[in-house]
């Protein structure tokens, strides 16, 4: 098995799986995270099922550093390549309209009954990633264009107003 670090194209094919899997698990159809793992596996450089799983969980971690929805089932992993945060960035930049995907067609119509809000766990004294992620996240922060994610949230919000 390969223990090297992973390439752009093994990276690029594990992200669009992995974001293929998100699509399935934001708009609720099922979807088997061991069959997908399984039919990657042929296409990387000999890979294990563990270290695809663990790669999965570090997509997790930078997509949750994006501000971005992760699958729940893959916990994030935060000591990952940062070729990965580039892969990502890839993909995202090859389909802009995930980024835009709640306020475009196909977004909730208003006819479904909403949800209930959840606000979480009460912020800690520190809303600062802890030290071993932080260098990933800063990473993260300088590829990604928050002036642009800031602008969608606006239109969406004005969308909502409106609405």
């Amino acid at each position: 098995m390969s223990n090297g670090a992973w390439n752009d194209q093994e990276n690029d094919l594990i992200v669009a799986d992995y974001f293929a899997m998100l699509a399935d698990d934001v708009c609720g159809r099922p979807y088997n995270k061991a069959e997908h793992r399984r039919g990657l596996l042929p296409l990387l450089n000999d890979r294990s099922e563990g270290s695809v799983e663990f790669k999965h969980q570090n997509i997790s971690a930078v997509l949750k550093g994006l501000g971005e929805d992760w699958i729940p089932g893959y916990k994030p992993a935060f000591n990952f390549q940062l070729t990965l945060v580039d892969a990502v960035v890839r993909w995202l930049a090859l389909n802009p309209a995930w980024l835009g995907r709640h306020s475009g067609p196909g977004a909730p119509t208003g006819l479904a009954e909403a949800r209930p809000i959840w606000i979480g766990p009460p912020p800690t004294l520190s809303n600062q990633p802890p030290p071993q992620e932080l260098e990933q996240m800063l990473h993260i922060a300088r590829k990604f264009d928050v002036a642009a994610r800031d602008e969608r949230n606006r239109a969406l919000g004005r969308a909502g107003e409106e609405r």
